[in-house]
């Protein structure tokens, strides 16, 4: 049974209003609190993060899926988005939003069902998704459309 190990070197200065860094190897960044949780918001931030990994990992995962299906495409594009509930100071990461869209081919239109079980698929067979399943809600709001 093969293992990956993943390593993060962070580094942070002081109190909760300071920015730090990060190094994942080709992840390095500048890291603080947003301001829109009353943080410096210089860099990026644990939500941010944590909507790019579920993101990259679904779009990837459907890339894949896609392919091994035989399934020819001319775009794949996905808007994503994080509703954070702030209750009484309780900062809840609440659901994540997929809206992928996936532009076929003329010729590949008859393909459309099959294109929208995957993208199903996809969401269900995502190593992050699975690891946040049970805490954060993942919904999809899947789009196909054909090349002009």
């Amino acid at each position: 049974m093969a293992k990956h190990s993943f390593h993060l070197q962070a580094n942070w200065p002081g109190g909760r209003n300071d920015v730090g860094t990060i190094d994942a190897g080709q992840l390095k960044t500048t890291i603080s609190i947003p301001k829109e949780m009353d943080g410096p918001g210089i860099g990026t931030n644990p939500d941010e993060m944590l909507l790019g990994a579920a993101a990259t990992c679904y779009i990837i995962t459907l890339a894949a899926m896609l392919e091994r299906s035989g399934v020819q495409h001319a775009l794949l594009t996905m808007e994503s988005k994080a509703v954070v509930d702030v209750t009484k100071g309780v900062f809840t990461y609440e659901k994540i939003i997929h809206r992928p869209h996936v532009v076929l081919r003329q010729e590949d239109m008859k393909q459309e069902s099959k294109v929208q079980r995957l993208m199903e698929k996809a969401e269900t067979s995502c190593m992050i998704s699975r690891a946040i399943q049970g805490n954060v809600i993942i919904e999809l709001e899947p789009h196909i459309t054909t090349e002009v």
